[in-house]
């Protein structure tokens, strides 16, 4: 069976088309541009790199174009070979503790938890009707970035606020990236058996910290919107609220502009002043950037106090994964943290550590909580739920 994932943004649409037979990547590729001037789209396929520019004036337009190309390198001969859609959706509110089948309804959902994840569900949703209009028999699902989450006790997911505010607003933590912690507990299920603690460190530029118990989400470091928990490339994650009335008032801006300044020019951005990068960040610490150093040691700090506040809340800790890409890409990062646990007796092997994007233990062997390297896949696992519900429905 062919199952294609896809997660869509406001102006992008990723892809990948699996063979669930093998689990097999065929074919994978990004449209970027989408509705502005200079589109380009890019395909992986058998090695090669494909890239073309074209104006891509809609979600519609960009599926058009890609089912057209899987059908011209023969990667598929006809589009009935495609027996499952699924889709990346980001929030799914406290509705959706589970991937579903896409139906009118859903779709409805998505676009009424717009609020919540304003560039990306009236995406999903586009992108959703989109498919819909091309391949209308297709059997679709729905994977919520969110859902993950929704086994945190109301203890967990509260806020300390006007009880009312979440009885009328639904404020309350969410979560995101879900969809990578449950395939990252999933996979240490497989490797290492059942009933694990783990704390998940999925890294990248965003970022979120996740305990799990027994494959189950209890508490997680992102809030209500993705901008809550550890620094990010250009996140300032947790503040005092405090801070914005003030700097709204020195600087004569809008709640507006300050979210934006919080969202996009903060983080790893803000305090080094070079870039958002990781990468770049490494680079200036070897330059002798002193700004770049702050602005590695605040978020190794950042994450530290996430697991450390883990590790009590769950009472024991089988392992410590990393995942994403500083998480499975910078073996300099996840020394600095696990150097900063070793007075829970928690001990790094240098030289296994010494790795990228490989599944690997990367702790000693008397360390008394286990560190892996565990690469994410949110699309293969999109495409497992799929299959999982299209074969039971």
């Amino acid at each position: 069976m062919k199952i294609i994932s896809i997660n869509a943004g406001s102006s992008s649409l990723k892809f990948s088309l699996f063979d669930m037979s093998t689990e097999e990547v065929l074919i994978s590729g990004v449209f970027e541009r989408i509705g502005i001037e200079n589109g380009v789209y890019t395909l992986k396929y058998k090695g090669e790199k494909i890239k073309v520019e074209q104006d891509l004036d809609s979600h519609l337009t960009a599926v058009k174009i890609l089912l057209e190309k899987l059908i011209e390198l023969q990667v598929i001969s006809n589009l009935e070979e495609i027996e499952g859609v699924g889709h990346r959706l980001v929030h799914g509110g406290d509705k959706y503790s589970e991937s579903v089948m896409i139906t009118d309804e859903v779709v409805d959902d998505i676009i009424k938890f717009s609020d919540f994840a304003p560039l990306h569900n009236p995406a999903n949703a586009l992108c959703i009707k989109a498919f819909k209009e091309v391949l209308p028999k297709t059997p679709m699902v729905g994977v919520f970035d969110t859902a993950f989450h929704q086994t945190m006790e109301k203890e967990r997911f509260l806020y300390p606020v006007p009880y009312s505010w979440y009885e009328d607003y639904h404020i309350r933590k969410y979560g995101a990236h879900g969809t990578s912690h449950r395939f990252i507990a999933e996979t240490l299920k497989e490797e290492l058996g059942d009933k694990l603690n783990i704390i998940s460190c999925h890294l990248g530029n965003g970022g979120s910290i996740t305990a799990i118990r027994d494959g189950k989400c209890v508490d997680t470091s992102m809030g209500f919107t993705p901008h809550a928990g550890i620094i990010m490339g250009t996140r300032s994650g947790d503040i005092d609220v405090s801070i914005v009335p003030y700097i709204m008032e020195k600087e004569g801006k809008s709640a507006g502009e300050i979210m934006d300044d919080l969202n996009k020019k903060s983080g790893f951005l803000g305090i080094s002043g070079v870039s958002s990068d990781s990468r770049d960040i490494e680079d200036g610490i070897k330059n002798g950037n002193e700004r770049c150093a702050l602005a590695q040691d605040m978020y190794v700090n950042s994450i530290v106090k996430y697991i450390a506040q883990y590790y009590v809340l769950l009472g024991h800790v089988d392992v410590i994964a990393f995942t994403a890409g500083i998480g499975e890409n910078s073996p300099e990062t996840r020394a600095k943290v696990i150097e900063k646990l070793a007075c829970l007796g928690i001990k790094i092997d240098l030289e296994a550590n010494n790795v990228r994007g490989k599944f690997t233990k990367i702790s000693t062997k008397d360390s008394k909580v286990a560190v892996y390297v565990v690469p994410t896949n949110e699309e293969l696992m999109i495409a497992r739920d799929t299959l999982n519900i299209i074969n039971n429905r």
